[in-house]
């Protein structure tokens, strides 16, 4: 079977649990993420969801994947299918490695396979790669903005 494989990856200054955080909520993509937007569902292995993806100087392209692993704050993996199996599968990875105390590298893959792989490598690769730089730098943005608060409390002041 054909097969290609586009990683892309970013240090981010935060934790696991912030970019997980952001990483996982999906209703916020449509604030801050500018290839895969929206994605409906929830981040939970077997569910199903509604992703729509817009490469930048690509047409839009809807699919329903089933999200196949949840790894909390390490990895998200979903399987998408064009039509029936071997076609055209597309596995998307997001894996978060600590690097540090307050920094971690997000590595964002795409497995692509299939019998139209041949056909469609050169667009699927220009397209991928410029859409995980989009996000990519995107996410790091609202990661690092956010600082250690995204989605929770301001920190306690000393002796409070």
């Amino acid at each position: 079977m054909f097969r290609v494989e586009i990683r892309d990856e970013v240090e981010i200054r935060g934790s696991p649990e912030e970019v997980w955080r952001i990483l996982t909520d999906f209703e916020a993509y449509r604030d801050w993420n500018p290839f895969i937007r929206p994605v409906v569902g929830v981040a939970s292995e077997g569910a199903r969801l509604r992703v729509q993806i817009r490469p930048p100087g690509g047409r839009a392209m809807a699919f329903r994947p089933r999200v196949t692993r949840v790894a909390r704050g390490r990895e998200l993996r979903w399987l998408g299918r064009l039509w029936l199996p071997g076609i055209l599968d597309g596995e998307h990875i997001f894996e978060i490695e600590p690097l540090g105390p307050d920094r971690v590298r997000l590595v964002q893959r795409e497995i692509f396979s299939g019998l139209l792989v041949p056909l469609a490598r050169g667009r699927i690769r220009e397209e991928t790669i410029a859409g995980f730089r989009e996000m990519d730098r995107a996410l790091k943005e609202r990661a690092e903005a956010s600082g250690s608060g995204y989605g929770g409390s301001p920190p306690s002041a000393p002796g409070a």
